[in-house]
């Protein structure tokens, strides 16, 4: 046990901090974060490990698209928040102080309300945005704004394997013609949503070996994908080289005009210069 000085009426005497200590722990309350990382992608695990080996304080948050997502080296939360009000209720609620938006490039809506709601509540906020792929040699691409045009490229008849997941299926009805497979991480109970079609299930990352072998297994003449940017994601497009498969490659929506990370690395700086 501690032997405490003995003061007036038999308690333990206090001794004030000195105006050195009291000057750290003003400067340590008003410098602490507790940073909010949107999470879903490779990036966001890099982070999170990164957070908690630096000590910084930090949740993550998943949308919910894997049933069984990894685990993340900090505390999260799944499912989403609910709506516009709901995320202004939590970071207040949660009196988070900084966000990284580590979504993928095509959780428009995720990254365009999180980054207007940050500003409105002058939260800094930044952007884990990877580089988007660009085409090299032998690579037989079609870039395409919005999901529908692909069919304007594709002969009827055609095998078209789908790694675009599941909000945007119905998109790609007017591919009724075609025989198309939909891969998805969590397989719907409905049947598939349009003729000559059916469901693939598969939970990423996928080799280029896999991809390679099946492509060539399913006979595949058409690839088509998001343009999600990354090295592990791109093995598709790489297998797809291999075997002479066309690729129509949907363009990213809009993003938020927000500062910008193109890696875990320059993710963690920008939160060391907060």
């Amino acid at each position: 046990m501690r032997n405490w000085p003995i003061g007036a009426a038999g308690l333990p005497a206090y001794s004030p901090p000195d105006h050195a200590r009291k000057t750290a722990l003003l400067t340590a309350k008003a410098t602490f974060v507790t940073l909010l990382l949107l999470a879903g992608t490779g990036e966001a695990k890099t982070i999170a490990a990164q957070l908690h080996a630096s000590g910084i304080v930090a949740v993550a948050s998943l949308a919910g698209a894997s049933r069984a997502p990894a685990p993340l080296a900090i505390p999260t939360r799944s499912g989403g928040f609910g709506g516009e009000a709901a995320f202004r209720t939590y970071l207040n609620d949660q009196a988070i102080t900084a966000v990284l938006d580590a979504t993928h490039p095509f959780a428009a809506r995720i990254s365009q309300r999180t980054a207007r709601v940050c500003a409105d509540l002058g939260i800094p906020y930044c952007q884990v945005l990877r580089p988007p792929w660009t085409p090299g040699p032998g690579d037989d691409w079609i870039l395409i704004d919005h999901e529908e045009e692909a069919a304007s490229h594709i002969a009827p008849g055609s095998t078209v394997f789908l790694a675009t997941g599941r909000q945007t299926l119905q998109r790609f009805a007017n591919l009724s013609a075609c025989t198309v497979i939909s891969r998805q991480i969590n397989v719907p109970d409905t049947p598939f949503p349009f003729p000559n079609g059916r469901f693939l299930p598969g939970d990423p990352p996928f080799s280029e070996q896999h991809e390679y072998d099946l492509f060539k297994s399913l006979g595949i003449d058409w690839l088509i994908a998001k343009n999600a940017g990354g090295a592990t994601p791109r093995t598709k497009l790489d297998a797809a080289r291999r075997l002479g498969i066309r690729v129509a490659l949907v363009n990213r929506p809009p993003q938020p005009d927000a500062p910008r990370a193109e890696s875990a690395d320059e993710a963690l700086a920008w939160v060391r210069a907060l």
